[in-house]
């Protein structure tokens, strides 16, 4: 009787550590949306918690069919010390596998929320550039101005490379793996291209607003020149008028 009850102890607990392998370790799993890769990732975090807790189980077993070996002659238990190895056996590759598999499945979602932050950290840069695209768009003011502006303009574009690449390095990662690929990839076109259009608007803006800063100069060149000219005018007729020159006496360039 003894013997039928361990055995009977013995094949339940392998038939939950069967169960629990074709539920959690053989079937082929596919992560399309991100809801689908949490609920993966805490359905293994309760497996492994669950096996975890079968350790007791596992013990108590493993105590009784000792007790049972140290009274029973070596022909009653042979049979059985080989199940319980096999057992024991079973059930830490079980929890062994499911850790990996828990731990492999964290780090994928750590990498997928990586992913987003990084992503989310350069579409606010984009935002920015977008704004000062428009806020330079129709500026008015002089060759200072102007230049105050392209000089705002060329440093907020000279912005790092180091989120971009880890935007393509953890895509990569994720998509080599078949994990959110049609999503990943979807984001990361939108952003490409988003990244290339602004960065060719902008490139189109500095040189826009070099020229007008050329013009400014020029401009104010002229205006310089003119005011000068004006200002030496001024002081001849001032000096025509103090020693009371007749309007015809005075030169054409004054009159």
């Amino acid at each position: 009787d003894k013997t039928v009850s361990l055995r009977k102890d013995l094949s339940e607990m392998h038939e939950w550590i069967t169960q629990a392998e074709e539920e959690y370790l053989e079937r082929d799993f596919e992560y399309k949306t991100p809801d689908e890769l949490q609920k993966a990732v805490e359905e293994l975090k309760r497996a492994k918690e669950e096996a975890m807790q079968k350790e007791v189980k596992v013990k108590l077993i493993t105590d009784s069919v000792n007790n049972f070996i140290a009274k029973a002659p070596p022909a009653a238990h042979e049979a059985l010390k080989k199940e319980l190895d096999v057992l024991i056996t079973s059930y830490q590759r079980l929890c062994s596998r499911l850790n990996g598999k828990c731990k492999t499945l964290e780090e994928v979602w750590a990498c997928w929320r990586e992913l987003l932050s990084y992503l989310d950290v350069e579409n606010k840069w984009l935002n920015e550039i977008e704004l000062k695209l428009k806020a330079t768009e129709n500026i008015q003011g002089g060759a200072e101005e102007i230049s105050e502006s392209l000089d705002s303009l060329e440093s907020l574009m000279r912005h790092p490379e180091d989120n971009r690449n880890q935007i393509r390095e953890l895509a990569q990662t994720l998509t080599d793996g078949g994990i959110l690929d049609e999503l990943i990839n979807e984001k990361l076109e939108k952003f490409n291209t988003r990244w290339e259009e602004l960065q060719q608007e902008a490139l189109r803006r500095q040189k826009s607003l070099e020229q007008s800063i050329q013009s400014a100069q020029e401009t104010d060149k002229t205006l310089r020149l003119i005011q000068e000219s004006l200002a030496v005018i001024d002081k001849q007729l001032t000096a025509y008028t103090a020693d009371r020159v007749d309007a015809a006496q005075v030169p054409q360039e004054a009159q």
